[in-house]
């Protein structure tokens, strides 16, 4: 039983695939043996993140690339290099700062592919696997270091990397905790814990630590989970539904109001805002590596890479 109204449908359109000269035919990456066991795997894309330009950067997990897309939808390779990329953003000064499951969180230069290690351990303790991160106005690096968690270990991590070079423990329980994104005042934290289906609301407070983490959206349904997050203008967050090929809107007290539905494939993993007035959402379809695109009626919340350098 559901106490809201049914979301709306919007429907998806396919705006740019991968290009065959960039998949992997008949590819049986170690990654892929951990996390899709039993199936080729030409690519796996996630991590979309715009430019100020209007390019579209995201990453192919399995192979350790990083490839930009134009307006017009066509790929170029941008980096490569020996880890497992997963979340991307770019910062105010047209960085890549990524977050890697092998090699914790990078920042690399899209002009030369030059990667700089920021943060790779805590306390010499290597992290179990960075999946995702949200970059604060002030410069902070919101992360999840997810690793094999869920249910049967939630022991995930969720981890505030200061822009002067502190790292902070902000939950340490996580089933699997995955796609995040900060409130528009940005003192809540939302994480999507994919292997409990739900997204939790972690307030911050003013010295750095936590208190009162709950369960702000209970999902259902689906063989994966919640994965990429985003905020709209409003404060209203949009969840990708990795396993059920779905985008889900809420407003911001998490009551529902869109089902973006794909329409080619369940592996809905990431989701960014762009278009010339910054209401498309952009969306990794993993499965078949393509990128979808719908109109959504209100504009995504403004991303580092859309405020100016000071």
């Amino acid at each position: 039983m559901s106490l809201f109204p049914p979301p709306k449908d919007v429907k998806t359109e396919i705006f740019a695939r991968v290009p065959d000269e960039f998949r992997k035919s008949g590819g049986r990456p170690s990654w892929g043996e951990a996390n899709i066991p039993g199936r080729d795997i030409d690519c796996f894309l996630e991590g979309p993140s715009f430019d100020s330009e209007g390019n579209l950067y995201l990453v192919n997990i399995p192979y350790g690339e990083i490839f930009k897309v134009t307006s017009s939808g066509n790929f170029s390779l941008v980096a490569q290099y020996d880890g497992w990329p997963n979340g991307l953003k770019v910062d105010r000064e047209g960085n890549l700062i990524v977050a890697d499951y092998k090699k914790g969180i990078l920042k690399i230069d899209p002009k030369t592919g030059h990667l700089e290690t920021l943060v790779d351990h805590r306390w010499s303790e290597s992290f179990r696997g960075c999946n995702d991160l949200h970059l604060a106005s002030n410069g902070d690096i919101y992360f999840t270091d997810q690793g094999q968690t869920g249910m049967h270990d939630p022991s995930g991590r969720v981890y505030r990397f200061t822009k002067d070079g502190k790292l902070q423990l902000l939950v340490g329980n996580g089933p699997s905790p995955n796609g995040l994104v900060l409130n528009i005042q940005e003192n809540v934290l939302y994480v999507g814990m994919t292997r409990a289906n739900s997204i939790w609301r972690i307030p911050l407070l003013p010295d750095g630590s936590t208190t009162k983490v709950s369960n702000f959206i209970q999902l259902s349904g689906g063989h994966g989970g919640p994965d990429g997050l985003a905020l709209d203008a409003n404060g209203g967050v949009l969840v990708a539904h990795a396993g059920l090929g779905t985008v889900w809107h809420f407003d911001n007290l998490g009551q529902p109001l869109h089902r973006i539905r794909s329409c080619e494939g369940l592996m809905t993993t990431n989701l960014a805002f762009g278009g010339q007035n910054n209401d498309v959402l952009f969306i990794t379809e993993s499965e078949t590596g393509n990128i979808l695109r719908a109109q959504l009626p209100v504009k995504g919340a403004k991303m580092q890479s859309s405020l100016k350098v000071s």
